[in-house]
């Protein structure tokens, strides 16, 4: 397959999952916010108490 094929093809798909999605609700958002806040925060925890171990040692 050549390159225009290829990407005339991913050109089709985007377009169609474009035309299917919607924004996400607002409660929606919030609670995605909220989870990857928590997230990089227990990361943030976990990379200062492993420096911290590793600094003891």
């Amino acid at each position: 397959m050549n390159v225009m094929a290829s990407m005339t093809e991913f050109i089709s798909q985007s377009q169609r999952i474009f035309a299917v999605s919607t924004r996400p609700r607002r409660k929606d958002f919030e609670r995605i916010a909220k989870v990857t806040m928590i997230g990089m925060i227990l990361m943030g925890v976990l990379g200062l108490i492993i420096s911290l171990v590793f600094h003891v040692i």
